[in-house]
This record gives structure tokens, sequence and C-alpha cells, in this order.
């Protein structure tokens, strides 16, 4: 496996810029998914490093290798497509050994990587199936083995699960993380779904309008999001936000919003970076899961505050219940049992130690 570089990475069709100024190296054996909204330059970032889209700018490297004027066929990598992109005359088998017949590979070399890559992936079975009598998830294991048997020094899967329903989703996800771990590759997963960046990659790369926002770890990224876009696109059910002032009281610096204005706990507090912000438009942000219902056991906050419920969603183990307080809307996240009713008021708090503050013009954090 090798490492993979991109330095001031830019991409233009015609005077468009998909992708700017990316600089990003992922180690061996690594798993990193890129990740952000339709038309962020995730995949055109990915198809540049597998040659199939030409760099208008900067330098690709795939180990110590610079590959920008290197054909796709001699990067050493295998791509895993969205519409796993199987021939349909030909079986599973020969789908799978495909790439290693036209290198004129040794049959017994071929059969040999075939057989132990279907045991891997649990399609033994299947080799002597077309296309069309298996089922979405055996073709993506079908998609997979066709990369794994090439050995290739880089995996590159472009949202490989986005054809399949929820359940097998998630099944899905669980296979691949355990491939990597197998396989020990170095693996560049590209998706919209910010739940299968959380749950599989060892880091995650937040783009959005082709300028990479984040970069690390998933929960650092779930915890110290660095803009108010990181924040709100990184977690399901959404963070809130809401539009605030930040006030000081003889040293002590709280949030004022339409609903509410609550002190912002001292370990929060670096009283030189937070003055000048002191009477300045901001956003507060608060995640579903720390919007509490005043009624849960475990809830240990001292101040509480009436909210308008508007709409309560079950889900089985708990309930996103939709609100109102003050001027805005907020989903929290309480349990399967909350006497939270819609059209009627109900008690919250907020767990302000894992509140966030936004400068609103430049959206970049501040807490």
């Amino acid at each position: 496996m090798a490492r993979v570089v991109l330095k001031d990475v830019c991409k233009n069709f015609g005077t468009f810029q998909a992708v700017k100024n990316v600089n990003l190296e992922i180690a061996d054996k690594e798993f990193v998914v890129l990740v952000g909204p339709s038309g962020c330059g995730k995949s055109t970032t990915l198809r540049m490093i597998a040659g199939l889209e030409e760099v208008t700018s900067g330098e690709i490297y795939i180990g110590d290798r610079l590959v920008n004027d290197v054909p796709p066929k001699d990067r050493d990598i295998a791509m895993v497509f969205q519409n796993y992109a199987l021939y349909p005359h030909m079986n599973v088998y020969q789908n799978m050994s495909f790439a290693l017949r036209l290198r004129k590979m040794p049959k017994a070399e071929i059969d040999r990587r075939v057989k132990e890559a279907a045991e891997l992936l649990g399609i033994a079975t299947l080799l002597k199936r077309k296309p069309k009598e298996l089922s979405g998830g055996q073709r993506q294991r079908v998609a997979l083995g066709r990369a794994i048997v090439r050995e290739p020094q880089v995996f590159l899967l472009d949202e490989p699960l986005s054809n399949l329903d929820a359940k097998l989703r998630v099944q899905m996800r669980s296979e691949i993380s355990k491939l990597h771990r197998r396989l020990e590759a170095t693996i560049i997963y590209v998706t919209h779904d910010q739940t299968e960046a959380m749950t599989m990659g060892d880091r995650i790369v937040v783009m959005k309008d082709g300028v990479i926002q984040q970069v690390g770890a998933p929960l650092d990224i779930y915890e110290r999001p660095v803009n108010a876009f990181v924040a709100g696109f990184i977690g399901s059910p959404a963070m809130n936000f809401m539009s605030c002032t930040l006030v000081e009281e003889a040293g002590q610096f709280s949030v004022k919003t339409s609903g509410f204005t609550l002190p912002i706990p001292a370990e929060l507090v670096k009283a030189e970076e937070l003055r000048p912000y002191v009477g300045a438009e901001l956003l507060f942000g608060i995640r579903p899961e720390d919007i509490v219902d005043a009624n849960d056991q475990l809830n240990h906050e001292t101040e509480f505050l009436n909210v308008q419920v508007d709409v309560v969603e079950p889900m089985g183990n708990e309930c996103y219940v939709h609100g109102s307080l003050g001027a805005d809307a907020f989903i929290a996240r309480f349990g399967a049992h909350t006497g939270a009713r819609p059209g009627r008021q109900h008690q919250v708090s907020l767990r302000m130690s894992k509140m966030h503050l936004f400068d609103a013009k430049t959206e970049l954090a501040i807490i």
C-alpha cells in the first residue's frame, strides 16, 4: 500500500473552479473519507487521484511517485463506483478476473486471487451467476472483489453504497470497515452521507464549494467544528443554530437569544478572546442531544426553559422533538417516553458545557 499526497491541487471546468487549492496527505493504510454536499468537489478530487480527470494545477503523489501525467491503468489504484459497473454478459468469476486476464496473468494466480477475494466477501457460492441474478448488496461485493483481486496500492470508493437500501447500507458499512482492517489497505472513500463518514473513516475531510473546510478524526470534528458549515453538516439531526448577542456583566459572559439569557460556563471562557465580540451578532449552536428534557432523571442542569412543542417524532428508542424557543426553531433528542406533546409547553434545559459560538459574518468558531 502507499500514501497519497495532494499539493495545491486545482480543477477548472472552463471558468468554473470545482476544486480549489486542495492540500491533503493520506497516510499508508489509512481510511480517509471525503464528505460534503453535492457539488462540493469530492468526487472530482477522487477522479483526479484516479487519473480520470486531468489536474489543472498542483501535484498528486501516490507513494513517492508524481502521477499527474501517469495514465489511470499505470497508477496502481482500483476504483469502485456508485453504479457497480459490472459486465452483464459475464458471470461473477469473469467480472472479478477481467483486469487480471487483461494483464495476461497466469491462470493459477488469477484463480487463487478470485477465490480468496470471494471467500473474504462471502460470495464464493455466487461465482457462476450473472449480475442480473444478484441482489444490490451482492453486486456491490462483486465490485469490491474486482478491486481487491488487483492488489492495488490504493482503493478509491466513489459513493459505493448510495444505491442500497438503508438496512443494507448499515451492513455494508460494517463489511467495508472490516475489509479495511483485514487488507490493511489505503482507502479513500467519497460520500455525501455524514453517517457513513462518522462511522467508517480514520479521518474525515469535509468539503464545501471545492475547498477543504476541516480535516480530523470523526469525534474531533463533531465536538470541535471549525465553522458553522461543518457544525451543521456533521451530526444527525443537525446542530441547532440561534441568533444571539454576547453580553458581559461583572466579568460574567452570557449568551442572549430571543428566548433566553444563559451564562457561558467558566471552563469555556477565554476573556481576552471573547471580549471583542461583546454586543456583536453571533450564532449560538447546540446539538439536539444537548437540549435536555426537564423530566429526564439524568438531567442535572439547574436552569430550565419553557419551549413550545410543535411536532414529536417517535423513533423507537428515542423521540425527535421539534419546537420553538423564543423566535428560534429547534430540534431535540428526548427519550422514548418523554412527556412532550405537540401544541403544549414543555420544560427543557440546555447543556451549556457543550455549546458552540460562531461569528455570524465569517461563520468561524469562537467557542
